[in-house]
């Protein structure tokens, strides 16, 4: 059948995802994309844009169905196509009801709206983890009450009936397609994340300052794409650790990311959201040791026997841990093998099954 994927945010792991699924699926999907910037206007402006845009370019009648993301307004784009609009899913990376707002961002009501009335309007309701899913259903009878009167009921239950959970898949390069040196030298931290609040860098720096002190060597690889205003934090960082780091800022290819993940020893998150974790994955399939928050989309991505290991309860355990494991790397190697090779769980070739599947569902009695 064919398809029509459209990401009005094509960056990071929106982008990967979109590719990712048009490359592996056995459909044939077409991508209508947007540049990955102003996602507030993408989010209000985007669907009118796009529709005048698909329906110059696009027969959109002689398409089977349609996959949109959460950054978009899908009631105005069902509104502006008319009847002969395909079945519709929506895939949530990420929602505006549990982000986490900047202070004094005014446009959190209204985007959160969006996200609820994409989902009404959407033939199926994708999420990218169990963790996602529960918590957006979850805040809506208590989002909605900020509307003071006339509070619409039962929309959770609605939205629930049509949703599903879609981990997200992972493209991981062969493994002669990469050159990376040999683990070299002190033990190499990997920060693989957006340079967002959300992520809680400054946990991060505070730790290494910490193990620093404990006289424990280590270099340390900053990565992860920026959106706005660099986080006073990281000039810290690479003030203080200018000695430590091999890389700062976002590696734009992919080949020599991958490189310098293989010559990770540990990949850490501090973040105070995260709806699945695509940056750990790929970081674990290369070999590094994870060390993340209990809570979140993590105990739900890794299995429970590797909780007490790679898990941590509060910032005390963080430091320990984090010391523990950058001076017996080694001892970590068996577990670190064990959990890459569940982890495989997630590429595309072991996913792309269950696409496929829902895609012919959605299409099912239309």
């Amino acid at each position: 059948m064919k398809f029509l994927l459209i990401e009005p945010f094509s960056v990071g792991s929106h982008r990967l995802f979109a590719q990712g699924l048009a490359a592996h699926s056995s459909h044939t999907i077409d991508l209508v994309e947007l540049p990955g910037e102003n996602f507030r206007w993408r989010m209000l402006g985007s669907a009118l844009y796009l529709a005048d845009q698909i329906e110059a370019d696009y027969a959109i009648e002689t398409y089977d169905g349609v996959i949109v993301t959460d950054l978009f307004n899908l009631s105005d784009f069902k509104a502006m196509i008319g009847a002969k609009c395909p079945p519709i899913a929506v895939y949530f990376h990420e929602n505006q009801l549990t982000y986490p707002a900047p202070a004094g961002d005014k446009s959190v009501f209204l985007l959160g709206m969006i996200n609820i009335t994409t989902a009404l309007a959407a033939d199926r309701v994708l999420f990218n983890s169990n963790t996602h899913k529960t918590a957006f259903l979850k805040a809506i009878p208590e989002f909605l009450k900020r509307g003071r009167d006339f509070i619409p009921k039962g929309i959770a239950k609605k939205i629930r009936r049509k949703s599903q959970v879609l981990y997200p898949g992972i493209s991981f390069p062969p493994e002669d397609e990469t050159d990376a040196q040999k683990k070299t030298g002190p033990p190499l931290v990997v920060w693989n994340h957006r340079w967002g609040f959300d992520k809680d860098f400054k946990t991060f720096l505070q730790a290494l300052k910490a193990i620093e002190k404990q006289e424990i060597d280590f270099r340390i690889a900053l990565m992860g794409e920026n959106f706005g205003k660099i986080q006073e934090e990281f000039f810290q960082a690479q003030k203080r650790f200018k000695d430590k780091i091999v890389q700062f800022g976002y590696v734009a290819s992919r080949t020599d990311y991958f490189n310098l993940l293989k010559q990770g020893s540990v990949v850490v998150s501090t973040a105070i959201q995260e709806n699945f974790g695509m940056s750990v994955v790929e970081a674990v399939l290369a070999g590094c040791v994870p060390l993340l928050p209990k809570r979140l989309s993590y105990p739900e991505i890794l299995p429970d026997a590797f909780h007490d290991l790679f898990l941590y309860r509060n910032k005390h355990d963080f430091i320990e841990k984090l010391a523990r494991i950058i001076t017996d790397i080694e001892g970590y190697q068996t577990a670190q093998k064990q959990l890459a090779t569940e982890m495989k769980r997630f590429l595309w070739e072991n996913v792309i099954s269950d696409y496929d599947r829902m895609l012919t569902q959605l299409t099912e009695g239309h």
